[in-house]
């Protein structure tokens, strides 16, 4: 067996618990930014380290670049999802509401 038979399964394992802590704090923190802040950076790490084990996986230059740019562009929607869910959250703060 080669080392990516065994890294390969390492990693996704690694995203694995990088998903479930990111699902995790979004059930337990308690206000919008804590639960936001937990989910986008938790699952971003997650899905670069499962990213990196399908890279691995199937071993081609070209099919890496593309998962890289898959990931690449999920890091910059998260982020602006992100801040736009913020900006929600604090204005029904503001009036009070939680619409």
């Amino acid at each position: 067996m080669t080392l990516a038979d065994y890294l390969v399964p390492a990693l996704l394992y690694i995203g694995v618990f990088f998903y479930a802590a990111g699902s995790l704090g979004l059930l337990r923190f308690q206000d919008a930014e804590l639960r936001l802040h937990a989910l986008t950076k938790a699952d971003n790490v997650g899905l670069g380290f499962v990213a990196l084990a399908a890279a691995l996986h199937w071993g081609s230059v070209a099919v890496a670049f593309k998962i890289a740019a898959v990931w690449l562009f999920a890091l910059m929607a998260a982020g602006a999802t992100a801040q736009l869910m913020a900006r929600r959250a604090k204005t029904a703060a503001e009036r009070g509401t939680d619409r």
